[in-house]
This record gives C-alpha cells, sequence and structure tokens, in this order.
C-alpha cells in the first residue's frame, strides 16, 4: 500500500491526465479568452495549465513575461489560478518535463490549428528520450485544434495581437479597446494600451481621444493621398485652359502647374496625366502673337511683373484678395516666420495694417444685426438698438429714415430719437476737443485747479515723509536701549 502524506498528493495520484495550452499572449486579447475557455471546457473535471511564453522584444514581443501573466489574470479571472507563473518553462518541452514531475501520466495540449501540427511534431519526438532539456515519459499525448483564426473577419474571429500591436502603434486606442474582453476596465485597458507602447520604444499617452473613421469625401482624393497619384514634375493638362505643364508642387487637394514660367493652382479634377504615347499634344502655354494670321487677342503679361500676378489670381481657383476695401497688394512682406501680403493705401499712403483701419473708422467693420428687426429694409446695428424694446426698435428705424437725410441746417434733424431718453452717453473726444477751442473753462479756473491739486500731492508727500522719518528715529532708540542694555556707552 502507497502512503499519501499530502492532500495535493492524492490529487495527483486521483488526477493523471492534464490539460494544457501555450501562448505568447502579447498582449492578451478577446481571442486568447475564446482559447481558454475551451480549453477548460475540454478538461471538464480535470485540471488545466495555461503557460505563457518569455520572448521579449520591441517588434512582436512588447510586453514582459511578468505583465503578461498580470495582464492575462486581471482580464481573464475565472482562469487565473492555471495561469502558471514559472521562468524555468520557457518553451512547450519545458512544459512538458514540468507536468511530467508532478506525476501526470497523459496530456491533452490544444492550440491553434497552425500550431497544432509543430507541437505534435516536437513533443512526440522527445517522449520517453534523454535529453539536456529533461525527460518526461507519458503514456499518451493528445493534441487538439481549436480552429483556426481569419484576419479579415469580423469581430473576435478576426481578433488579434497583431491588429492590437498595430492599434498601438498608430495610437489607435478605440480599435485597441475593442480587441478586449468586455470585463476589462477602460483604467485597465489603458494601462494595457500604454504598457505595449512603452514595451514598443513609444511614449505612453495620458490623453485618449476616440478615433471617429470618417466616410472618404472623394475617391480622387483618397487615391492623391494614399497611392500617389499625382508626383512632382508629372506632366499635366489643364482642362480649364487646354494647357500642359508640369506640377511644380503638391498641395493638401490641389496641385501647382508651371508653363513657360506661369503658375496655376489646379483641383485634383481639374487636371490628368499626359500620357508618353499619346498624339494629341496641347499647346505649351498660352501665348499668341497678334501678329499671326486670324488672331487678335493682346500678347499675355511678362512673368513676374503686377499684371502678370493680378491674372495669375484671377484665374486660380479659390483665390482671394488678400487686402481689404481702399488697400492694394504690393508684394509680400515677412512677419512671425512667414511672409504675409503688404496691402498699402490705394492713394499711395505708406503699409497699414488691419487693426490700425479698422481704428481709423471702426464703422468699416462689419457690425452684427439686431435679430428683432434685421429683415427691416437698411442696416439694423445691434449696439444702435441694445437695451430696448422690439417696439422702441422699430419706432427708432422709422425716426432715422425719415430724419436721417434731412438738411443739416434743418433743426428737426435734430430731434430726439425714440430711447434716446434713456441711453448714457458721455461725450467723445472729439466733443472735448471742441470745448476746449470755444474756451468754454475758463483758463485761469483750470490753472488754480491745476495748483490745488499739486498742493495736495506735496501735502501728501510731507505726510509720508513724517511718518519715513518717525520710523527711522524709532528704529535708532531701539538700538540705543539695547546698547545700554548689554552695558555699551553711547560714546
Amino acid at each position: 500500500m502507497i502512503m499519501i502524506n499530502r492532500f495535493s498528493q492524492f490529487l495527483v495520484e486521483e488526477e493523471k491526465t492534464v490539460f494544457l495550452t501555450m501562448g505568447r499572449f502579447n498582449p492578451p486579447t478577446m481571442g486568447h479568452g475564446m482559447l481558454l475557455d475551451k480549453v477548460s471546457k475540454a478538461a471538464g473535471k480535470s485540471p488545466y495549465r495555461i503557460f505563457v511564453s518569455q520572448s521579449t522584444d520591441s517588434k512582436k514581443n512588447p510586453l514582459t513575461y511578468k505583465d503578461k501573466i498580470k495582464f492575462v489574470r486581471k482580464m481573464f479571472p475565472k482562469h487565473a489560478r492555471s495561469v502558471m507563473m514559472d521562468t524555468s518553462v520557457k518553451t512547450p518541452i519545458d512544459a512538458a518535463v514540468k507536468l511530467y514531475n508532478e506525476g501526470y501520466k497523459n496530456i491533452v495540449m490544444l492550440a491553434d490549428a497552425d500550431r497544432t501540427r509543430e507541437y505534435e511534431a516536437l513533443l512526440n519526438k522527445y517522449n520517453g528520450k534523454e535529453a539536456r532539456h529533461g525527460f518526461y515519459n507519458f503514456n499518451s499525448m493528445k493534441f487538439v485544434s481549436v480552429g483556426g483564426r481569419d484576419p479579415d473577419a469580423k469581430g473576435i474571429e478576426g481578433v488579434s495581437a497583431t491588429k492590437q500591436r498595430n492599434a498601438a502603434k498608430e495610437n489607435d486606442f478605440t480599435t485597441f479597446a475593442q480587441g478586449l474582453p468586455k470585463n476589462v476596465s477602460n483604467k485597465d485597458a489603458k494601462a494595457l494600451f500604454n504598457a505595449v507602447r512603452k514595451g514598443m520604444g513609444l511614449k505612453e499617452q495620458t490623453e485618449f481621444k476616440n478615433h471617429v473613421q470618417l466616410s472618404p469625401v472623394s475617391d480622387l482624393r483618397e487615391a492623391y493621398v494614399n497611392d500617389g497619384l499625382f508626383e512632382q514634375g508629372d506632366e499635366v493638362v489643364m482642362h480649364k485652359h487646354e494647357i500642359v505643364g508640369n506640377i511644380k508642387h503638391l498641395g493638401s487637394n490641389y496641385v501647382i502647374v508651371e508653363s513657360k514660367g506661369e503658375t496655376w493652382r489646379c483641383w485634383l479634377n481639374d487636371v490628368s496625366k499626359v500620357h508618353p504615347s499619346s498624339e494629341n499634344r496641347w499647346q505649351e502655354a498660352p501665348y499668341k502673337d497678334p501678329g499671326d494670321a486670324g488672331l487678335n487677342e493682346e500678347r499675355l503679361p511678362d512673368y513676374g511683373t503686377p499684371e502678370s500676378t493680378a491674372r495669375a489670381k484671377k484665374i486660380t481657383p479659390g483665390q482671394k484678395e488678400a487686402c481689404w476695401s481702399g488697400y492694394k497688394q504690393v508684394g509680400m512682406k515677412p512677419k512671425g516666420g512667414k511672409m504675409v501680403p503688404n496691402c498699402v493705401a490705394e492713394y499711395g499712403g505708406p503699409p497699414i495694417s488691419r487693426k490700425t483701419y479698422l481704428k481709423q473708422d471702426p464703422m468699416k467693420e462689419k457690425s452684427s444685426q439686431d435679430p428683432d428687426i434685421k429683415d427691416r429694409e437698411g442696416t439694423q446695428p445691434k449696439r444702435y438698438h441694445s437695451g430696448l424694446q422690439k417696439a422702441t426698435k422699430v419706432a427708432r428705424d422709422r425716426h432715422f429714415k425719415k430724419h436721417g437725410k434731412k438738411a443739416d441746417n434743418d433743426a428737426s434733424a435734430y430731434k430726439p430719437a425714440p430711447g434716446d431718453k434713456t441711453a448714457k452717453t458721455k461725450p467723445s473726444k472729439y466733443t472735448k476737443v471742441v470745448n476746449k477751442m470755444l474756451n468754454k473753462e475758463d483758463a485761469v479756473q483750470t490753472a488754480r485747479k491745476r495748483i490745488e491739486r499739486e498742493k495736495d500731492m506735496e501735502k501728501k508727500s510731507d505726510a509720508n515723509q513724517k511718518v519715513r522719518h518717525d520710523k527711522i528715529l524709532d528704529k535708532a532708540r531701539r538700538a540705543r536701549m539695547l546698547r545700554r542694555n548689554k552695558g555699551i556707552s553711547d560714546d
């Protein structure tokens, strides 16, 4: 009779068959959860073991061995006790040796279809043979396929660690989170996401934004961005002008085409490549000699002149005037590290900024309209009707239309408009200047007020001086008292 000293020994004696699986789990996904569920279901009441590989690198194995054990146990809590942490088990052979030493006589290994045959050939090769990796001799070894993975499938069948690593690399947390089990909290998902990024040598993220995949605006632009529809230097034809030229610059959704010194900015659907074997050749530039028979057009302006610039802006799609009303653009000027339009007054004055322009005449800046009477004829600035009832606003509008066009010498033109009686106003700077010119305030009185202000300032200054002197004396008295207390003479 064999003596059993421990309960664990009793379990080993009774349970001779063990089920196992081994994987990289880098990182763990909901697909791994499906594999572990199948292992548990196949084992039934028999024990099962889950071994994790220990390979680590920045490309395919960013997570460390300890991190994988931690995340697998947290993501699949019902299998946590079966997830083995043993640094001596690095290969399937190490796992077989360990289980054999624990007393198991039969093993059943579950794996993906592409791994099953590999494990079967490897473990059968060394069964019953002594080698440097150790010894095992199972009575039976079975290998069960849990099915293959379809990378193009949707849902859990299409989830893979490769896709998860790519999502982490592209900083796409939304896609990464969709590959995790539903029981994983947002906090744990972010921790796993950052652990993968850290293992790949990438910066950890602290702000996570949902990535929304928008439908493409245009198939042509998608091909332009992703497939390189055009390249710099390609020969293209502009359909609007039937001019052939070469691409000088590739923009976000446009190209700049150059032909004999002139440039055009064209949308993507306004140009197409010229096939080298094409027999139909377009003109290279729209230069036409007025001396040619049948042509009455004028010669186009020379490149680089203001006339040429104006013409290029006119035929360029999406081009807007850079300067404002009353000013014109004369070249470009550097500002803030970039070139901006240089705007000068049309009458030939010095350059002026838009801020200064609006400050000179604030009425040139477009005012917002009052919502109550904006549909009435003419402009209805909101600031002219602020705080008034709708009926008062209508009456005010009628008043201005009735009296606004009267002559300046007509007294009725200055009749107060509805709403003016309750309005609070203050003299403008122009009113103050006029009052000063009219000498409404006596000059002697003004001088006296100024003298009084200066006297008040002197009194305040004297008071401050007296306080300062008192503080100096108090400080000196305290110092003298301290010296006397210490027996030091004042001499």
